[in-house]
């Protein structure tokens, strides 16, 4: 199943956030930093909260949204 963010698919920058396994596990949050494999079968090289980087082979569980686009710069 491919990762989609608003119907496109995931891509370098893109935060991934993987939900806790068993009752009170905490949520795991990371940036992809590489989108490896062809769509459907992808994995992600990710850079997690805590600093390590993995592969990361996407389930179910895993949520993939774009960041937040900050403010336009000013001018002044």
């Amino acid at each position: 199943m491919t990762k989609t963010v608003q119907g496109k698919p995931a891509r370098a920058g893109d935060e991934v956030l993987v939900t806790g396994h068993s009752v009170g596990d905490s949520p795991k949050a990371g940036v992809i930093e590489e989108v490896l494999g062809d769509p459907g079968h992808e994995r992600f090289r990710v850079r997690w909260e805590d600093g390590h980087e993995s592969i990361f082979f996407p389930g179910e569980d895993a949520v993939v949204r774009r960041p937040a686009r900050t403010g336009a710069k000013s001018t002044a």
